[in-house]
């Protein structure tokens, strides 16, 4: 099949997170099982744009990337080549997939391929939650469901979600959805290898540690997590990720008032070698976020054989319960903090969830998802032509 994929923003643009990683997942993992994939995307990367070239194709691990120049209008991607070369082409395509949603890229996506009666799927990726809705842009938020995205995903010929609880979410803003697809992201299992830098080394190696490893995000509970350290009498958390928004100076404050400062360390953002030897030399991996709706980094650690600490909204805590590879909690820092201190005193009880994690995690290789998604896009092609 020849695939479109449309995604704001793409590699080498890491700092936006686990999105960008699962949709180049995917896109590999289809290219490899011989489809033709390509992906409209722009060039932004915070306040500039990644060294790429601009409307012509990029091959990145066999998938054919067209990257766009936002000119103006950056907070919501607008790029108006990519519109010409949506409405120039999709018809060509088999199917269509987006990749969250509130961007103007995806809006056009969605709009072309109605257009040009080409089924196209829509992936929230987290973001159709009314808690985060009314908890961040309420009313900007709102005025899209209403007057954009609902047409967008009431059009869709499938909304892809990632776990049951991103499916309930979409379930509650009541949309006439023609079909919700529940398919996990994927894990890869051949990791990097390599020694870790002189910093991350010196951080491993000044006792155990419990690791946080994602954006520094409001969303991501860590506030929660520092003031749990207070009920973990002398261990140590590693927070190891990129501060978009500025919010580590609040967390450090919190450290401060709490009293556990000098046991959290900032290392700013991770990767290859530094990222495994981080994971690897964790007594867990902690995620205690407000709102998840799957949680890349908790199934990393889990085919590391790591064992993981997750609070009950991570998409992934069926998994973790299921599997026994870790802990789920509610987020109350009290009894995060019982957990941590569980997990940091038994080595032993933390390495058995770990080899339970390993083994449920092995079930999410990428070509494995890619297969899942694969019978979607031929499901609605076929259904297309009827």
């Amino acid at each position: 099949m020849k695939l479109l994929h449309v995604v704001s923003s793409y590699l080498p643009a890491t700092r936006y997170g686990g999105t960008i990683v699962s949709v180049h997942g995917l896109c590999r993992a289809l290219a490899a099982r011989g489809h033709d994939v390509h992906v409209y995307t722009t060039s932004v990367d915070g306040a500039n744009d990644s060294a790429v070239a601009h409307g012509e194709p990029v091959d990145v691990d066999g998938v054919t990337v067209w990257y766009f120049k936002s000119h103006s209008f950056r907070r919501v991607y607008y790029a108006r080549a990519l519109q010409k070369a949506l409405r120039n082409t999709v018809a060509d395509f088999d199917a269509v997939h987006t990749h969250a949603i509130y961007l103007w890229p995806l809006w056009t996506a969605a709009r072309e391929a109605r257009r040009a009666g080409v089924p196209y799927v829509v992936s929230p990726r987290g973001m159709l939650e009314k808690d985060l809705i009314e908890r961040k842009s309420a009313i900007w938020k709102a005025a899209l469901i209403g007057f954009v995205e609902r047409s967008n995903l009431e059009g869709a010929a499938a909304v892809h979600v990632t776990s049951r609880r991103e499916a309930a979410e979409a379930e509650a803003f009541g949309f006439a959805l023609r079909r919700v697809t529940e398919i996990p992201n994927g894990v890869e299992l051949d990791r990097a290898g390599g020694s870790a830098s002189p910093a991350i080394a010196g951080a491993i190696a000044g006792g155990s540690y419990v690791l946080f490893l994602g954006r520094i995000n409001w969303k991501k509970g860590l506030d929660r997590l520092i003031e749990a350290l207070a009920h973990a009498p002398g261990v140590r958390l590693i927070v190891a990720g990129n501060d978009e928004e500025g919010y580590q100076p609040a967390l450090e404050s919190i450290g401060r008032r709490r009293g556990v400062s000098d046991r959290v360390i900032f290392t700013g953002p991770v990767h290859g070698a530094d990222k495994t030897a981080l994971i690897d030399g964790a007594r867990a991996l902690v995620l205690p976020s407000y709102s998840e709706n799957f949680g890349n980094v908790v199934l990393e650690a889990m085919a590391a054989g790591r064992p993981v600490i997750v609070s009950r909204e991570v998409g992934l805590a069926d998994l973790v319960r299921e599997c026994g590879g870790g802990l789920v909690t509610d987020g109350v820092p009290e009894h995060l903090g019982d957990a941590i201190a569980e997990l940091s005193n038994d080595v032993r009880a933390g390495d058995a969830m770990g080899q339970r994690g390993r083994a449920a995690a092995a079930r999410y290789s990428w070509d494995s998802v890619a297969a899942q998604m694969e019978t979607l896009y031929e499901s609605l092609r076929l259904a297309a032509r009827c």
